[in-house]
């Protein structure tokens, strides 16, 4: 009988802290997605969320001949998308690898209190920090590192976007995108490796712009596809560091603009051209009318020399009585 007992507690044990070390009470765990990709739309109310994300230092391809030494969080520049709904509490695991030579943290736009989370995230290599934040108001929020010379990290690849969609969720839409524009500030290579440069960086010189980390990021095999008649959705951020993002698309007009990230308020509708601040976020809503490929651009235009430039392919059948060659 003893024993029955004993097993009987030992589950309900089991039960209420899980196994392994994981809280059954814990709820759910954040899908987190790479860009272009974005994590699927949210079903449920309001819910505790867990979220894992690990800060990697790595070398990778900035543009074509030219290795970087990245920062990162999850090990891709931008880091992974978070899509959260308004009222989730959120439990926030940061973790630093192992192998990393630099403390990290995060702040993130989405949160009420001290640093947006980076007062308690500062964490050394092979160690984690964890903290517990509200998700109070709805739109699309930038995440990035804010330790030690902030510049350091945010200039080398650390951040991301957070969407926290209001109740009762966005309208829906055929396709969603994650998109994101960077300047980099690369020094000459070393051992064959390129370097956040500080003195191009004081001096706003930035020697790449770019969306997804990398010159080519939207382009070839990296390119956007949809196909005639889908109604598209972009969350495009713009960490900067320094500049103001012109955020056009060749060929479309902007339906529907979710200015500077904000759901609830005013919509800006038929815009040929956003504006996005520096560590600034906003969602773009348009229909695609006819087949081709259409250029994604940041409109201050020298700045497509260096990079800011995406695809969008897009499929199907002509559409004259939209556009077509001669009368």
């Amino acid at each position: 009988m003893r024993k029955k007992f004993g097993l009987g507690v030992l589950f309900i044990f089991a039960m209420v802290v899980g196994f392994g070390g994981t809280s059954a009470l814990a709820g759910v765990t954040a899908k987190l997605t790479s860009a272009p990709n974005v994590p699927p739309a949210i079903k449920r109310g309001a819910d505790t969320v867990v979220i894992n994300l690990e800060a990697k230092e790595y070398v990778g391809e900035l543009a074509k001949g030219v290795k970087y030494g990245f920062w990162s969080f999850g090990g891709t520049v931008p880091g992974p998308m978070a899509r959260l709904r308004v009222g989730d509490s959120i439990e926030f695991h940061l973790s630093n690898a192992k192998s990393n030579t630099q403390p990290h943290n995060i702040d993130i736009h989405a949160v009420n209190g001290p640093g947006g989370g980076a007062a308690f995230t500062t964490v050394d290599p092979g160690k984690e920090k964890v903290f517990t934040f509200k998700a109070k108001a709805a739109g699309l929020f930038i995440y990035h590192c804010a330790a030690g010379a902030i510049v350091d990290h945010i200039s080398n690849g650390m951040y991301g976007l957070v969407l926290v969609e209001p109740e009762g969720g966005l309208p829906k839409v055929d396709k969603e995108f994650y998109v994101m524009q960077s300047e980099f500030f690369a020094s000459d290579p070393e051992n064959g490796v390129a370097a956040f440069d500080i003195q191009k960086g004081l001096d706003e010189h930035p020697t790449h712009v770019v969306f997804n980390g990398n010159a080519t990021g939207l382009q070839g095999g990296n390119a956007l596809k949809a196909k005639v008649g889908d109604t598209i959705r972009i969350f495009f951020g713009n960490i900067g560091p320094n500049s103001i993002s012109s955020f056009h698309i060749i060929g479309e007009i902007f339906d529907k603009v979710y200015t500077e990230g904000g759901f609830g308020g005013a919509v800006g509708k038929n815009i040929q051209t956003t504006l996005v601040p520096s560590a600034g976020a906003t969602a773009v809503e348009f229909k695609v009318d006819a087949p081709g490929t259409y250029a994604l651009v940041d409109h201050s235009i020298y700045r497509v020399a260096k990079g800011a430039i995406g695809h969008l392919v897009v499929e199907g059948a002509e559409n004259p009585k939209v556009i077509r060659q001669g009368k």
